[in-house]
This record gives structure tokens, C-alpha cells and sequence, in this order.
């Protein structure tokens, strides 16, 4: 091994990239909620962080755990939304890339996206949710429309990022669809906790897995895991934390916001109730040669797969 080093024709460049999960609790206070987004940037980037991912939908509480008209009043435009605003002041001063989550109202049609802030303030472009939810708790298929733009991905100042939204995540071909396209990293703002079956007085008929919070988190991170294994790339997934209740539905985010390495291992990861930010640093260069080395996409075969868009 030392020999080959020694006879490597070019040297080897390092490009190090710092990327932060982060999260936080969200009230019926759209100021409130933007201090609290503003606070967790600024302490990251004071961190060294380039890359700073916020929660899904963090302008409000998760509103989509019950069925009203009046919550598509929540809905803006790109450029009239406060957080795209607020973020992009943030990535000026701050020089970070800031994907945000919001509500966006486009004519007719109601989305669930993330806009991309990249450092310096430029917006690059929107993602649309692809797979949209709908069960007890979390029913989204009320209030999205399933995204148009399909999947993306951003070449920033930093990384190429893959950027998909919650629900998106429980799918292989929302992360490899992105790798294929050059991802460095993987990116899933998320409103995830626990199920309305855990507290009813009803007796459920839900498998077990719904119904038991320890378990459902197990699965929401094992499976992103996964996706940063399968295509050795980093993974951030942010979640928000607190209990929030509507009406008689109830969700207890469980937070647990974190960061995977190339392997699928969790490298770093936040507590289940609190406010807090991570950081951690990758060789995007050093990781570019390795996932070259494996073949994983060399090794592709993109025709035998056809059964995938059945």
C-alpha cells in the first residue's frame, strides 16, 4: 500500500466541507419560529459550517396533522415567503447554503418544497415533494399537489447537493436518483415523531411498528442509513422537536436529528427534545475517489431494471 501511494502520478487534493443538522421546536408564531431558524444558522455557521439544513415546514407547526381549509391561508409564493427572505439574508452575511422548507403557493396548485439558498444569497431553484403521505397524523395528500420538478440536484459554492423532503426518504430511488445525477451529499429536512395510534382509546389494528415511537425512529434512521450506504455519500436528516397538538391529534416529534458517513454510520446526532445544531466535516474529493474505486456506478445496469418504473 505505501509503494502505490509513492508512485501515484498526481497528487491527491482535499476538499473539506463542514454540513449541519439542526432543530428546533415550532409555535403558532411565524416571528418566533424565524428567530428560532435564525438562531440555529448563526450558531452553525459560528460552528464552521457551509452547509446548514433546517427542518421540513419549520415556518409553523406541522399543520397537516388534521384536515382544514383554513391552513392553505399558510400557503406563499416563492418570493413572498418571509423564511426564503430571512435565509437568504443569512446566507449573504454568513456565507452558507441554506436549503428551506416552506408551504408554497404557485396560481392553483399548493406544494410542499424546498428552495435553495446557496452562499452569497443567490437562489438556485425549487424541489417539489415527490412522494406525498397521507394516514393518520400526517395527511398531506390534502394540501400538496405531488412535486413536478422531479428530483434535483444543486451545484452550490460548497457541494453538489441532493435535496429531498421527508417522505421522499423511505424511497431507494429518491436518494439514487439523486447520486446518479451527482450528488456529494444527500439532504432530508423532516417532521417525523410519534403516531396518533399510540394515545387513542381505540384499539388499533396499526402494525407495531406505527404504534411504537422507539421503533418507528429506528426505521426512519436505519433506512436513510441505508441510502448513504448504498450510494457512499454523506446523509444529513433534520427533524424538529416538542409536542404539537391539534385538536385531538397529537405528535411528539422525536427530534434525533443527525448525520451518516459514506458507510451508512451515524457520525454525529442530536438529542429527542431540544434545540440544538451538529457539525461535521467531510473530503468530498477523498470521498469522490472512493465511491470511483468501488464501481457501484461503473457496475450499474440501468436496462435490468425496468420493473423499477412499472
Amino acid at each position: 500500500m505505501e509503494q502505490r501511494l509513492m508512485n501515484r502520478p498526481l497528487s491527491i487534493g482535499q476538499r473539506v466541507v463542514s454540513v449541519a443538522a439542526t432543530q428546533f421546536a415550532c409555535a403558532w408564531d411565524l416571528e418566533k419560529n424565524l428567530e428560532a431558524a435564525e438562531r440555529v444558522v448563526r450558531s452553525a455557521a459560528a460552528a464552521g459550517a457551509q452547509i446548514i439544513v433546517l427542518q421540513e415546514l419549520f415556518e409553523t407547526p406541522y399543520f397537516c396533522q388534521t384536515i382544514g381549509e383554513d391552513y392553505f391561508s399558510l400557503a406563499r409564493t416563492i418570493e413572498e415567503n418571509p423564511a426564503i427572505a430571512l435565509c437568504r439574508r443569512l446566507a449573504k452575511e454568513l456565507d452558507v447554503v441554506i436549503p428551506v422548507s416552506t408551504f408554497e403557493r404557485s396560481h392553483q396548485r399548493y406544494f410542499n418544497s424546498v428552495t435553495i439558498v446557496d452562499a452569497g444569497g443567490e437562489v438556485l431553484g425549487t424541489y417539489r415533494k415527490t412522494h406525498i403521505p397521507d394516514g393518520p397524523g400526517y395527511y398531506e395528500k390534502y394540501y400538496f399537489t405531488p412535486g413536478d420538478t422531479g428530483f434535483k440536484v444543486w451545484k452550490t459554492r460548497y457541494a453538489t447537493l441532493g435535496v429531498g423532503i421527508c417522505w421522499d426518504q423511505w424511497f431507494a430511488e429518491s436518494a439514487r436518483s439523486m447520486a446518479v445525477q451527482g450528488a456529494e451529499m444527500l439532504l432530508f429536512p423532516t417532521a417525523i415523531g410519534s403516531s396518533p395510534f399510540e394515545e387513542s382509546a381505540e384499539p388499533s389494528h396499526a402494525p407495531g411498528d406505527l404504534q411504537n415511537t422507539e421503533l418507528r425512529h429506528r426505521h426512519w434512521r436505519n433506512v436513510q442509513c441505508g441510502h448513504a450506504a448504498a450510494n457512499m455519500m454523506p446523509l444529513v436528516a433534520s427533524n424538529r422537536v416538542g409536542v404539537e397538538r391539534q385538536g385531538d391529534s397529537r405528535i411528539e416529534f422525536f427530534g434525533q436529528s443527525f448525520i451518516a458517513n459514506q458507510r451508512g454510520e451515524v457520525v454525529e446526532e442530536l438529542s429527542a427534545d431540544r434545540e440544538a445544531f451538529v457539525v461535521h466535516a467531510f473530503d468530498l474529493e477523498a470521498l469522490r475517489l472512493q465511491r470511483a474505486s468501488w464501481g457501484l456506478f461503473r457496475d450499474r445496469r440501468p436496462l435490468e431494471y425496468g420493473e423499477l418504473t412499472a
